[in-house]
């Protein structure tokens, strides 16, 4: 089935990186919590990390264990690539 960013409402920023940030946002069919990481494309472009972006979308598509994130769809919109994965509380690791 196809996702697109109308699928999500977004809620608040958890964080903020080099070529984007991680949004909450809630399924608007299921009403289920992810995290939305937004990569800038133009941003993505200028420092050559679509290849990174790629092998992170396969990694996290193929990886299933209850300590680490899992991707549950990806799309992009004109200006974003986007990677809906599973929220978990003190997601980041260094916490």
């Amino acid at each position: 089935q196809a996702v697109n960013a109308d699928a999500f409402m977004e809620f608040r920023v958890l964080g903020k990186g080099g070529f984007g940030e991680v949004c909450a946002c809630q399924r608007r069919a299921t009403g289920k919590m992810y995290a939305n990481k937004r990569l800038n494309k133009k941003r993505l472009k200028k420092r050559k990390g679509y290849e990174a972006a790629l092998v992170e979308k396969r990694i996290l598509a193929r990886v299933h264990s209850r300590f680490i994130v899992s991707l549950a769809c990806a799309f992009q919109t004109k200006t974003d690539l986007c990677l809906v994965m599973t929220i978990m509380n003190g997601g980041d690791l260094r916490y």
